[in-house]
């Protein structure tokens, strides 16, 4: 399990640090040298671990990361953050189609089996 962020690597290893999260890998803009919602990071991140898109998901509370995820071969899950900026400025649910919806991280892991 990893992120795939616009945020560089520094930063996103000094958030997981702060916040006792525990990332197989980091991966994202530093390592496919663009920005999400380019193609061309999901396909990176699917190759930093040496699998195929099909075999990955994207999990993400922003849509255009879903579709693009999605165009590319990657499964979906889009994770409500109602919240996110402020009260109700986040998406309540997908606005592309996805393999799965879900109201949080521990829903998530309910209709994954996990």
């Amino acid at each position: 399990m990893a992120p795939c962020s616009n945020g560089n690597i520094a930063l996103m290893a000094d958030l997981a640090r702060r916040n006792s999260i525990r990332w197989d890998a980091i991966l994202g803009s530093d390592i496919a040298r663009d920005y999400k919602p380019k193609p061309g990071v999901y396909l990176a991140a699917a190759e930093a671990f040496n699998l195929k898109p099909n075999d990955c998901m994207m999990v993400a509370a922003h849509s255009p990361d879903l579709g693009s995820a999605a165009a590319v071969g990657l499964h979906t899950a889009h994770v409500a953050r109602l919240n996110e900026s402020g009260p109700n400025t986040g998406e309540s649910g997908p606005k592309v189609p996805v393999d799965y919806s879900a109201k949080s991280m521990l829903d998530l892991a309910d209709k994954l089996g996990a």
